[in-house]
């Protein structure tokens, strides 16, 4: 035996040193700065492990570090240990499950670590010298180690019951298997004397490096089981097969030791059973029946335990219900659902008792349901907001009764204290009984044998609880007066149920399709609402409650201020109401004159705002007009900071606007519109959110942005605003480009949005038939241009956006009246782009040309004289218009270049002084300071509000080209709104300043 250990020790030596040698020489030959590998390079080669073997080598790792950190006492690292367990045995779920569970020696670590950690906590006084951080690390160790140990209670409690003899039959395989190893390396080859080599390293007897170097990784593995000799045994007792074939699989026949590695093994082969899924979903489905079932049969067995016997009810036993369950609003655990319900039946049962019952009742009920929505984006569905406008409608019909009288009242203190002493007496009730069962077997009867009697003072006989609180209702009733007992004390306003009704109205409004059938049949219930908020007016103006009644007031207006009379009158006819004559105007003016004596800052600017609105949809723009500038809205809407009335004023705006171009009033049209319509319409008007990719807006900031959206049934028509718009722009510009010519050095824009568009019309390579309404005025633009106003008129004639104007006729008129102004701004261009090529001009030609009368044509051409837009001159007797070419002298020329220069140096210094100062209203050219015209510095005319044009000369400032003028800087009033001579350098009165004012 020691000549064949000696020989295969000689042998392995061999075996080593050459493959040394070979190493060796690769290294001399090759590059001396490669790191030095081992000695089992040739040998060493990629294992592949299980899943099995890698969770066991990860669970010993994990052991080891806690047993140290156990020793040291480092509870922050045997926490942080802990928790990298935990998730590894997490992990390792399917594993526990294929190996007949955990293995023994983490039942063993689980309940050392238990044992550790309480004797650490019992220990006070090391305790208390611990460090904060690992005091910490402590009791969050008990808490976790606590929890996690729950699933495996039972493992660990039977390792507790015999944690010797589970320890020596894991010692005692150790040993046998250790045993079994000396006995087969006698009789062994080589491989058994390097395993013998290997065992005898790692107990102690190191005698060679070179040998304890070539077996350095044998003896490793062999230290580690040796350190848990329990846990190389703990899987294989569970399953045989699935060790041999996990090692088999982790590392084949070289790590197994002895005589195991010779053994033939028989695989036993599992038969798969097949799984009865139909049948395993007929249980469930069975099971699903059976739980339903029994939920079922729980919830009407507490239904009928909580049901009050007719003959048993009073009215202070519905209050007293009443209170219990409200009492429970809130909780933890509580169906919402079900005590809805609840409240839902007691308010049928106390209505036999009259509205001093009732009515608390139905308001417990109404804030229930509010209570549903959980969160401010979610809506009240409509069955639930017809069943609370029903339970308005219920206590609106009491208290709107003026005969009877009723109204309500606030909660006093005496009100507040019987309540409280109810659910006091209820809850003292209950906990007696709780604390005499808590007691001992007897105690519940001596608690009820104990239970105090209540005698009736007035009769002397014995009463219950319910008896007595009937007994003091009926007296309070009885010393109260006439009008204390037509007040009913509730909780909660009216007003605001009502103002939160109409809220949920519009906030499912906004979350339903506007193309669906569902918001046709939810647009039926605002006649309910407003019929709701006219009975609750009159309510509190009876009651003189004139804040709340405001309040209401305005809401009705809300809900009126964009309905035309004609959609008024064709609803009323379709639902056969009262209302069908459909004149709105009256009762409009009644609310909002109500509004402005009573109500708050707030509501008098949105009445004001929804009365201009209302005015200007039924084409009345000089009331609509007069009511804003009377109100001064427009200078202290920028600084209110409520974006809901900003937005209401750009309605406003927009639809004067429309009501101006109805009217046929052009620059009043254009002024109202020009803003808002420069761009981001939808945005200003709340009829859509931008998604632009390059958003800056947080979602914060967006989800606002959704709420603030206008139902879809308010919206106004963009294509008819922009069309509107641009046509209005169209009937300034063109003239003014006109005149304008190609060699104008004035260059004065009246709208920057139509020349921006004009000018993108015209750098395309390709223009083919209009499509959108943009392109239908660019073109109609293009035909103007070039004296073509037949063509101009019947592109804008086709747009079909015209057949959304409201009222009778309302096509027709716009139409006519685009023929009209069509007619008007044609014979102007062409006057002002081709007088130049003419010496007198007739008026029949014109007349025929543009299919006018003499009158038309005679007021156009003097007007055009008298503001000094054409220079010419009336021939009377042969009715022609004699052209008057002035050519300017070459002094004259030098002037107005010098004037030109001196004006740009002008715009430099100002916008130097700007950047200093921090005004920037100059650099957007029209703006400066509220003005809408620079010309005026320079004598060029002006427009105010009211179409009224300043004279064009004057002014006494710089750079005067004027033709004519006032005197003083003031100008000769013309158009529409009249104008009288400016004093001298006064102040312009116009909101569009001019700069040359200042001068």
């Amino acid at each position: 035996g020691s000549d064949d250990s000696s020989s295969s020790s000689d042998s392995s030596d061999d075996s080593s040193s050459s493959s040394d040698s070979s190493v060796g020489g690769g290294r001399g030959d090759g590059n001396r700065w490669v790191m030095d590998s081992d000695s089992e390079s040739e040998e060493s080669v990629r294992v592949a492990k299980s899943a099995k073997t890698r969770a066991f080598e990860s669970f010993e790792a994990h052991v080891s570090k806690l047993r140290n950190a156990m020793k040291t006492n480092d509870h922050k690292s045997l926490m942080d240990e802990f928790e990298s367990l935990t998730k590894a045995m997490t992990k390792s779920t399917k594993v526990f499950d294929a190996n007949g569970g955990i293995p023994r020696f983490l039942v063993r670590m689980l309940c050392d670590l238990e044992d550790h950690v309480s004797k650490s906590l019992a220990d006070k006084a090391s305790f208390k010298k611990l460090k904060p951080a690992q005091g910490r690390a402590l009791n969050r160790m008990k808490l976790n180690l606590k929890k996690f140990c729950e699933k495996y209670r039972g493992i660990m409690d039977e390792y507790r019951k015999n944690p010797v003899v589970s320890s020596e039959s894991s010692s005692s395989s150790s040993s046998s298997s250790e045993s079994e190893e000396e006995n087969d390396s006698d009789d062994s080859s080589s491989s058994d004397s390097s395993s013998d080599g290997s065992s005898s390293a790692s107990s102690g007897d190191k005698k060679k490096k070179a040998t304890a170097d070539s077996d350095d990784s044998d003896s490793d593995s062999d230290s580690d089981s040796g350190s848990d000799s329990d846990a190389s045994s703990d899987w294989a007792e569970s399953s045989d097969s699935d060790s041999s074939d996990s090692e088999s699989e982790a590392g084949g026949a070289g790590e197994l030791k002895g005589r195991a590695r010779w053994l033939k093994r028989t695989t036993v082969v599992k038969e798969k059973v097949e799984k009865d899924k139909a049948g395993r979903s007929e249980e469930r489905k069975r099971a699903k029946e059976e739980a339903a079932k029994l939920k079922a049969e729980q919830e009407a067995q507490k239904a009928e335990e909580g049901e009050i016997k007719e003959e048993d009810l009073t009215p202070s036993l519905i209050q007293k219900k009443t209170l219990e369950i409200v009492s429970s609003r809130g909780r933890k655990g509580t169906d919402a659902k079900a005590l809805l319900g609840q409240l839902e039946a007691l308010s049928k049962l106390a209505t036999r008792f009259g509205p001093r019952v009732e009515i608390p009742v139905l308001m417990h009920v109404i804030t229930a349901q509010f209570d549903m929505q959980r969160t401010i984006d979610d809506f009240m569905d409509t069955p639930t907001w017809r069943s609370c406008a029903g339970y308005l409608e219920r206590a609106g019909s009491i208290l709107g009764d003026e005969k009877e009288g009723w109204k309500i009242g606030a909660m006093t203190a005496e009100d507040d204290e019987l309540a409280s002493d109810m659910m006091m007496a209820t809850m003292g009730k209950a906990g007696k009984m709780k604390s005499g069962i808590m007691s001992g077997a007897g105690g519940a009867m001596a608690a009820m044998s104990t239970e105090e009697k209540l005698i009736n003072p007035h009769t002397g006989e014995v009463e219950t609880e319910d008896e007595r609180m009937e007994r003091l209702r009926l007296e309070r009733e009885a010393n109260m007066s006439e009008e204390e007992l037509k007040t009913i004390r509730v909780p909660g306003s009216l007003s605001l149920f009502l103002s939160r009704l109409d809220e949920e109205y519009n906030k499912s409004l906004q979350r339903i399709s506007p193309h669906s059938i569902d918001y046709v049949v939810r647009l039926q219930d605002e006649t309910k609402l407003r019929e709701l908020l006219g009975i609750y007016q009159k309510y509190y103006q009876r009651v003189d409650s004139a804040s709340d009644a405001a309040m209401l007031a305005e809401l009705r207006v809300e809900h009126m201020y964009y309905r035309h009379d004609s959609i008024v009158k064709a609803v009323a006819e379709a639902q056969d109401t009262s209302a069908a004559d459909g004149n709105t105007s009256e009762e409009m003016t009644d609310l909002c004159t109500y509004i402005y004596q009573h109500g708050t800052d707030r509501q008098k600017t949105r009445a004001m705002l929804c009365h201009i609105y209302h005015h200007a949809l039924h084409d009345r723009f000089l009331e609509g007009r007069d009511l804003l500038l009377m109100s001064h809205l427009q200078e202290t809407i920028p600084i209110a900071g409520d974006i809901a009335t900003m937005i209401l004023f750009n309605r406003t705006m927009v639809t004067l606007g429309l009501a101006a171009f109805r009217l046929g009033n052009i620059w009043d049209s254009h002024q109202c519109l020009s803003d808002i319509c420069s761009g981001r319409v939808r945005e200003l008007l709340a009829q859509g959110v931008s998604t632009g990719r390059f958003s800056d807006k947080s979602p914060e900031q967006e989800k606002a942005e959704k709420r603030r959206q206008i139902p879809y049934h308010q919206h106004i028509n963009l294509d008819l605003l922009e069309a509107c718009h641009l046509i209005s722009a169209m009937f300034l510009e063109v003239p003014n480009m006109a005149s304008a010519g190609d060699n104008d050095r004035r260059g004065r824009v009246l709208s920057r949005t139509f020349r921006k568009y004009h000018d993108m019309y015209d750098r395309q390579v390709f223009t083919g038939p209009p499509e959108q309404t943009r392109d239908f005025v660019m073109t109609a633009t293009k035909a103007l241009l070039k004296g073509d106003w037949k063509k101009c008129a019947e592109l804008l004639k086709s747009l079909e956006c015209w057949d959304l104007v409201p009222g009778d006729n309302g096509a027709e008129e716009i139409k006519k009246m685009l023929g009209e102004n069509i007619k008007q701004t044609g014979l102007r261009t062409y006057l002002l782009a081709f007088s130049a090529q003419y010496d007198s001009l007739s008026l029949s030609q014109l007349c025929e040309m543009f299919e006018m009368t003499k009158n038309e044509v005679h007021a156009i051409v003097s007007k055009m004289m008298i503001n000094h837009d054409l220079i010419a001159s009336w021939d009377q007797p042969t009715e022609t218009i004699v052209m008057r070419n002035i050519e300017p002298s070459a002094l004259q020329l030098l002037a107005l270049q010098f004037a030109e220069k001196a004006t740009s140096l002008v715009d430099a210094n100002e916008r130097l002084l700007d950047a200093k100062t921090g005004n920037y209203g100059y650099k957007d050219g029209d703006n400066w300071r509220g003005g809408n015209n620079q010309g005026n510095r320079f004598g060029f005319r002006s427009f105010d509000k009211h179409g009224a044009r300043s004279g064009r000369g004057g002014g006494g400032g710089r750079g005067n080209k004027g033709r004519g003028g006032g005197r003083g800087g003031g100008g000769r009033g013309g158009g529409r709104g009249g104008g009288g001579r400016g004093r001298r350098f006064a102040p312009s009165r116009n909101n569009n300043n001019s700069k040359g004012n200042r001068w």
